[in-house]
């Protein structure tokens, strides 16, 4: 019975959005495109003396087409989900390694889980980077005492038997009894969950699972071989887990975690990050199963990061055919999964190439990035003009927002870029809640 009741509460929240929205027919607005936004919303005022040199007047969703059919019914569902507290949105931001350490994007995360009262969101998809010891972001742990092995899609050579998925990232150990531990650390955002999946092995999987004391707590386990995992339900939510998993059969098998969904019932944002260190677009692209699990939680937003790596090579050699059809083929794999999903394509930060030559090409890239937008009727928040364009981190390293290799942030520079974020994205907001029906 309880089984029964947890599954139809989470399948009307996951429809709720959408079947809301749907009802509503979407008329001919005011144009997108032509609309005159603040220069503040969110931020403070007087960081425009404390940076005079940063152009808070690019800082926008900017739109290339008068209408965009997905915006207007994000729009619509973030609306319901406010209203009614009653469904959740799925939201996913994809990058590399400003993404993998997850500071700009975790405060995104906590503005978006905590400026609405009653819609505390859950946490998506997380990556046991401790495991592969390389920089897990600070907010939350995993831990193990089993010796692991890492594999990360970025390398060339990319090993027999790992299909790389979402996270772009695995780690495999060949031990029995395998145990692992997560909690949170340094955040103020700890949604609880009530069902966890473990992304792991296609096929037959000759392991266990068992979470110690709060067995008591589980209602449902089952396994997809299909695709490749194992999920577990609780009664109650909990934000931690120590999980053990211990082979059934002794044979030659090496564990493979992919991932972990931490998921729950109650309405909100789920942000995921995917950040590799070093990826490109052309990293996503080969990953096999990327798509098969981002349709597991169809997107409803979606944020392309991508691109500092993709240029980062001399002039000559950046080729602006290749990247577009990288992202176009990107955004295909993203509309594939939800047709109706609401692409945010950015432009790369400027960026030093072998941290003393000016990179011009990330200004192709921005011509890129609007060609494509203007096409999906998608919006651009650009970066790269917000922070003065060309040779501008130089500026932003001498006024300790960058890093002395001229392509990352500083903690501070990171956090000021989760706020324009912030503030672009309250702009977009009362974009819409402003338009009018026309004729």
């Amino acid at each position: 019975m309880k089984i029964s009741v947890y599954i139809v509460v989470v399948f009307s929240l996951l429809i709720a959005c959408s079947s809301q929205s749907q009802v509503e027919t979407i008329r001919q607005k005011t144009p997108l495109d032509t609309y005159t936004y603040p220069l503040f919303q969110h931020l403070d005022t007087n960081l425009k003396h404390q940076y005079p040199f940063i152009r808070f007047e690019s800082n926008d969703f900017r739109f290339y087409s008068a209408q965009s059919p997905n915006w207007e019914h994000l729009f619509q569902d973030f609306r319901n989900m406010i209203n009614e507290k009653n469904c959740k949105l799925n939201f996913y931001h994809i990058g590399g390694s400003h993404l993998q350490a997850d500071v700009y994007t975790h405060d995104i995360r906590t503005y978006l889980q905590t400026h609405w009262l009653g819609i505390p969101g859950e946490r998506g998809l997380v990556f046991p980077f401790d495991l592969a010891h390389t920089n897990n972001p600070w907010n939350y742990e995993f831990h193990s005492r089993n010796h692991w092995t890492a594999h990360r899609s970025v390398n060339f050579h990319r090993p027999e038997g790992i299909e790389f998925g979402l996270m772009g990232a695995v780690v495999e150990t060949a031990d029995s009894i395998v145990e692992i531990s997560f909690n949170y650390d340094k955040t103020d955002v700890k949604p609880g969950f009530t069902r966890l999946r473990v992304y792991h092995n296609k096929g037959v999987f000759p392991y266990e699972l068992n979470f110690g004391q709060d067995e008591i707590l589980i209602v449902n386990k089952f396994r997809n071989e299909t695709l490749g995992y194992t999920e577990t339900v609780f009664t109650d939510p909990v934000d931690t887990f120590n999980l053990q998993f211990t082979k059934l059969i002794d044979v030659p098998y090496k564990l493979q975690l992919y991932g972990v969904q931490l998921s729950n019932a109650a309405p909100g944002i789920s942000y995921t990050t995917i950040g590799i260190n070093g990826a490109g677009l052309y990293t996503y692209i080969a990953n096999k199963n990327f798509e098969e699990q981002l349709r597991e939680s169809p997107p409803d937003f979606f944020a392309f990061s991508v691109g500092t790596n993709d240029a980062n090579v001399p002039y000559a050699s950046f080729d602006p055919e290749v990247y577009k059809r990288n992202l176009e083929t990107m955004i295909g794999k993203v509309l594939a999964a939800n047709p109706d999903c609401a692409i945010l394509l950015t432009v790369p930060n400027d960026a030093g190439y072998k941290k003393k030559y000016l990179n011009k090409n990330i200004a192709r890239q921005r011509e890129v990035i609007i060609e494509l937008a203007k096409k999906y009727q998608c919006p651009v928040w650009d970066l790269y003009g917000i922070m003065g364009e060309l040779g501008s981190s130089r500026i932003w390293k001498a006024h300790g927002l960058m890093r002395a290799d001229l392509v990352h942030f500083t903690a501070p520079g990171y956090h000021l870029k989760a706020d324009l974020f912030i503030d672009a994205f309250e702009k977009w907001l009362e974009q819409m809640s402003k338009r009018k029906y026309i004729n």
